[in-house]
């Protein structure tokens, strides 16, 4: 049961984000980021964006760092990796 942060690299609004996933439930990274502030608006599909500013509190707060591609790895690993579906 861990939860994993990327560092922040994806810039959008002015901003640089990260990506916060668990590798065991969504309920688990559900109450994570509810405990480290993080709204459920920045859910997207399998993820939370966390803006930069988080960063820091997100990490101190217990959440591993990885980089994106381990991030990604271990997500898929988990078989919780749900993907944007393709418009035709």
């Amino acid at each position: 049961m861990t939860i994993y942060i990327d560092p922040p690299s994806v810039p959008r609004h002015g901003r640089l984000w990260s990506h916060l996933v668990s590798d065991t439930s969504y309920d688990e990274l559900h109450d994570f980021a509810a405990r480290a502030g993080i709204p459920p608006r920045g859910f997207h599909r399998d993820h939370y964006d966390v803006p930069d500013r988080l960063y820091a509190d997100v990490f101190a707060a217990g959440a591993v760092p990885v980089t994106s591609r381990e991030l990604v790895r271990r997500l898929v690993d988990s078989g919780l990796r749900r993907r944007k579906r393709r418009s035709s």
